[in-house]
């Protein structure tokens, strides 16, 4: 058997769906899955030995140069690769126009999505010819997909114990290992301050207030900041400064050598974004911070993770800007993130 998987962005809806993969293979050994994905996100999937092929989209190049030849040959080339594969089933779990247009490209005659209630945009409707309805459990987005996959195959996803695999190099693994070296005996946390969202960020003072605390509850640890561009960065080492000797802020890795130090981390602290549930998925502890998007609904789950939601009344409000910023990214408190690290740290 052969299935497709289209999901294609973003970085952390892409981790979320990697639990179907397992899925997939306890329920057909020996079954083909390929997956569908964005080439920035490539490297997250990439050497993954549960699946057979990627197929690589450039959406956002194609969009900006649609009469281009490249992007007509790039087009043709994916219709192509996508109709000789013969797949028995293809998954939309992406729910818009993009994905549903690559998922009538397959040819395929069984073509499963949401329905309408739950996909993101309704043309996608058109694509799909079984549009599977979520229950009221299907809470979690991990759930969402799983509960679509799983129903041409008859088991309950909710009765499996299911992993993510995410793989890294040699030679990632060896340059984390490399600098956890120059690094001091103690924990090593790992702080990722920012995120695609100016109202997800926690502030840069409750970021230097936790770091002070974490290194006065545990002196002998050190506090790794990574960042994804130079907002980031310049953010990151402000908030070092702030926190002062035991901070340091590493260079920016592609995402396989992210994905390599975030396994030997012994704690990692974010935001809602694609690091934290990077870190979930590879098996580290995570505490993460939600402010204007539903902890329940996207954070990582599972022993060892833990979300703390903002108290503000109007938190999950999904907002992009709002004049209420200021108060809600310190509405989380340092002392609240600090008693969860602790839990986590001493939990069996």
């Amino acid at each position: 058997m052969r299935v497709l998987i289209i999901k294609a962005s973003a970085l952390g809806d892409i981790i979320h769906a990697l639990p179907a993969l397992d899925y997939l293979h306890q329920v057909v050994p020996g079954i083909e899955v390929d997956w569908v994905v964005e080439e920035p996100f490539r490297q997250i999937l990439e050497g993954n030995p549960l699946l057979s092929m990627l197929h690589t989209v450039r959406t956002k190049v194609w969009r900006k140069r649609p009469f281009a030849a490249e992007t007509w040959r790039e087009i043709g080339a994916l219709r192509d690769a996508l109709c000789g594969r013969d797949y028995d089933f293809v998954f939309d779990i992406q729910g818009n126009l993009k994905s549903g247009l690559i998922t009538w490209a397959t040819g395929a005659e069984q073509r499963f999505g949401f329905t309408k209630d739950a996909v993101r945009e309704w043309p996608n409707l058109l694509f799909t010819t079984r549009q599977v309805p979520l229950r009221q459990l299907d809470y979690h987005v991990t759930d969402k997909y799983l509960r679509l996959i799983s129903v041409p195959f008859g088991k309950d996803f909710r009765t499996m114990r299911l992993t993510s695999t995410i793989s890294t190099s040699p030679e990632d693994d060896a340059n984390a290992e490399a600098l956890l070296a120059t690094l001091s005996d103690g924990l090593v946390f790992l702080f990722h301050c920012g995120t695609s969202w100016q109202t997800k960020l926690w502030s840069a003072k409750c970021w230097a207030e936790l770091g002070r605390q974490v290194l006065e509850r545990y002196p002998d640890a050190s506090i790794l900041l990574t960042w994804g561009d130079q907002g980031e960065r310049e953010r990151s080492s402000e908030i070092a400064r702030g926190i002062g000797p035991g901070a340091r802020v590493v260079d920016r890795y592609p995402l396989k050598a992210l994905t390599a130090l975030l396994k030997k981390v012994d704690l990692v602290v974010a935001g809602d974004t694609g690091p934290v549930h990077i870190a979930a998925a590879v098996g580290t502890p995570t505490i993460s911070l939600f402010r204007v998007t539903d902890g329940k609904l996207t954070g990582p789950r599972g022993e060892g993770n833990l979300t703390i939601q903002s108290p503000m009344h109007c938190t999950k409000c999904k907002r992009k800007q709002c004049d209420q910023d200021g108060p809600c990214s310190e509405s989380i408190k340092a002392e609240q993130v600090l008693a969860a690290i602790a839990n986590i740290l001493t939990a069996p």
